[in-house]
């Protein structure tokens, strides 16, 4: 039987030396980014997003190893242990597999079998099972066994309760069970009803409705699974019962003979009564598991690239969280994401203040020289926008305007992190300013809120919490340590994200800020309670000073290669001072042959590039990369469009049928899968990302239900 290490090198397409390492580094407390970034060489390279399917299988395969286990353990104290039973066990590569051996010897609940069992019906079972000779039939045999005291005062009575033993052994049958699950799976449909054919509901696609098991797409699983757990609909797994009974008795009856009779009709039972539906929760729970963990997947890829977004740098921002009754709420923010005034204007219905608010947003202009203007796109987004749209032409000066998605900011302004951030503040102004700064920097605001209230996902709510917890968790490290944190600004939520920081030690970090000023040296962290030589060495690289005593703390240098770094700079005749000037873009040029340059100085070679790489641009934000925001210009209403419109627009979600486009109006428009390109696409994460700049043409506007389709394929007409 392969090893984990075997296993996981086959399933991931590396080598089995690349697996032990990183194995063995995690096994030391290392952190995935830490791995990643500074441990190449042991790894051949390995990325983050592999090393995290690698730990999340490393982490199943050896709870699949435990509890095998624990299984040969209870089986061997009942006595009952064989070898090839062990070597089946032993043998086993999921966890369905190990309990389905192990089934018949889990202590059960009292059913019809252990009642028969405790009757002394075994002993007919077991000759029916046998399908030997005998000089009676079954149910003279069975007339033997009559015992009215015990619940089978008859014959016939005794007969059934005999195949209610043959029945609860054919279920049990790990073999006859794998079988019936491979047939099931391969010809079997998913059926649907209305629980009330009578009730309008968004269901009502489902209403009668089958599709293969083979066949059915990730989200439309999940659309029925939250229709049937909201009482809409009635699901069942539908498959051919003769078929499936013929199967088994095909596996299980030999000739004919005296017991072929009660034995054929314990296997119908078994299968109708303990299969089947065992069986359809088997597959149900693994066409769940399959649809939550792609949409896990789109959510995690998502969610990387929102995170990944530019960030605006230089806008003094005025940030708009618009309503009706309660008003706008007006947020003014410098560059670096300070507050600097703030009120409540109401442009909308039912007062529609629209000059009163046009002049206090001018003044704002003019009194903290504003550039940019940001609106979330909630309730009352659109009237708001039309003011804001009125008013930028008649400014003194250069304004832009753009819509920020507010997914997430009530569940920011309301939480305890924003009470301790800005204690003075109501939850509103709170809201608002998180709309601004996510224009200003939208990972650091972006990772005070837990990723799955981010909104850039489907049935995120329906989804095992754990797991899309984990992944998303895992991504956002990838994103935060990829960028990199100031630690001197870095909020206590953008800490609690780099490589082996905790949540405690991120507060302390900023406790010790606090109270000792800013950090000079990455050395300081040492100084930080619990932040101790393991926790250094995971995060040192990924923390970053600027202006302080070394500048290869500004960079992303690790401390350990600190002596490699300036050996570096020495060849190339720079000093280290001039990483603040903007690198030395022609190190590598100066330096040579790198490879043997680091053959020379015992440093890794792919260490080595990475360090010049950094000194060539210290600091360098991977996030430039990214396309530019959007900003908003023309188009405000489902007025404005048309069949065939061209539009810019900005990608706001990637779900399993298309991606969700801001083209500038409240509702985002569809692209449906099918219209991203002029060639068959799988799914849409091949074509698009959040946050991605598209052109679109608008293919249908349907003003009754408020949807907008478009379209990434130019007409041809």
């Amino acid at each position: 039987m392969p090893s984990i290490q075997a296993t996981i090198a086959q399933e991931l397409n590396l080598a089995a030396a690349q697996v032990a390492a990183v194995i063995g580094l995690i096994d030391e407390g290392n952190a995935i980014p830490f791995i990643a970034r500074y441990r190449k060489e042991a790894t051949g390279g390995v990325d983050d997003a592999t090393l995290r399917d690698l730990d999340e299988r490393l982490t199943y395969l050896r709870n699949l190893e435990a509890r095998k286990e624990e299984v040969l353990r209870s089986i061997d104290e009942q006595g009952k242990l064989t070898a090839d039973l062990r070597a089946k066990i032993e043998a086993a590569t999921v966890m369905q597999r190990v309990e389905d051996l192990y089934k018949p010897y889990k202590k059960k609940r009292a059913t019809r079998a252990s009642k028969a069992r405790d009757a002394g019906l075994e002993p007919l079972a077991l000759l029916i099972l046998a399908q030997g000779r005998s000089s009676k039939d079954p149910l003279a045999l069975a007339a033997d066994l009559v015992n009215a005291e015990v619940g089978f005062p008859t014959p016939e009575a005794a007969l059934q309760g005999a195949q209610d033993i043959v029945a609860e052994v054919v279920a049990d049958d790990a073999e006859h069970v794998a079988t019936l699950r491979a047939f099931t799976k391969r010809n079997g449909a998913l059926s649907v009803e209305a629980a009330d054919a009578a009730e309008k509901t968004v269901y009502e696609a489902y209403y009668d409705f089958s599709e293969p098991l083979t066949r059915i797409p990730n989200h439309r699983v999940l659309a029925i699974n939250r229709g049937e757990k909201e009482g809409k609909l009635k699901v069942k797994v539908r498959a051919d019962a003769d078929a499936a009974t013929d199967l088994l008795e095909r596996r299980i009856v030999r000739g004919t003979g005296p017991f072929t009779a009660p034995l054929k009709a314990a296997i119908a039972d078994g299968y109708k009564r303990l299969i089947a539906p065992s069986v359809e929760r088997d597959l149900r729970a693994e066409l769940t598991e399959r649809a939550e963990t792609d949409a896990i997947r789109v959510f995690a890829k998502n969610t990387e690239s929102l995170l990944q977004q530019r960030p605006v740098r230089g806008a003094r921002v005025i940030a708009l969280d618009p309503g009706y009754r309660t008003g706008c709420k007006v947020a003014v923010l410098d560059e670096y994401g300070k507050l600097l005034d703030h009120a409540t204007v109401y442009p909308t219905p039912p007062r529609s203040q629209v000059k009163e608010t046009q002049a206090r947003l001018a003044e704002y202009v003019r009194r903290y020289d504003v550039n940019v203007v940001v609106i979330g796109n909630g309730t009352g987004s659109r009237e708001t926008e039309e003011v804001v749209a009125d008013l930028i032409p008649r400014l003194d000066r250069p304004v832009r305007y753009t819509i920020v998605n507010e997914a997430g900011a009530s569940v920011y302004s309301a939480s305890k992190l924003a009470s301790e951030e800005y204690p003075d503040l109501d939850v509103t102004t709170r809201g608002a300013m998180s709309l601004g700064r996510r224009l200003q920097d939208p990972l650091a605001e972006l990772v005070k809120i837990p990723p799955q209230s981010i909104g850039v996902g489907q049935y995120q709510h329906d989804l095992n919490q754990a797991a899309l917890e984990r992944a998303l968790t895992g991504v956002v490290e990838n994103v935060v340590n990829r960028v990199g944190v100031d630690l001197n600004t870095a909020s206590p939520s953008l800490l609690g994200y780099v490589s082996g920081v905790s949540g405690a030690v991120a507060k302390n970090i900023v406790a010790y800020r606090e109270e000792h000023g800013a950090f000079a040296d990455r050395k300081e962290l040492k100084k930080v309670p619990k932040l101790g030589a393991k926790a250094f060495q995971n995060c040192a690289g990924f923390l970053r000073i600027s202006g302080g005593k070394n500048p290869l703390d500004a960079t992303s240098v690790h401390p350990e290669s600190y002596a490699a770094a300036k050996e570096l700079l020495k060849r190339a005749k720079v000093k280290p001072e001039a990483l603040a000037n903007g690198g030395v873009p022609d190190i590598a040029s100066r330096l040579g042959d790198v490879d043997a340059l680091a053959a020379e100085l015992g440093v890794g070679a792919p260490t080595l590039r990475d360090i010049v790489a950094e000194l060539e641009k210290p600091g360098r934000d991977p996030r430039d990369d990214a396309p530019e925001v959007v900003f908003s210009e023309g188009v405000r209403d489902f007025d404005d469009l048309a069949p065939g419109m061209e539009l810019t627009g900005t990608v706001r979600n990637v779900v399993d049928f298309g991606a969700f486009v801001d083209v500038g109006v409240k509702q985002d428009g569809l692209v449906h899968v099918s219209k991203m390109a002029d060639r068959f696409v799988k799914h849409p994460s091949e074509v698009v990302a959040v946050g991605d700049t598209v052109t679109v043409w608008v293919t249908g506007v349907d003003k009754d239900r408020g949807k907008i389709s478009l379209s990434m394929v130019k007409s041809k007409a």
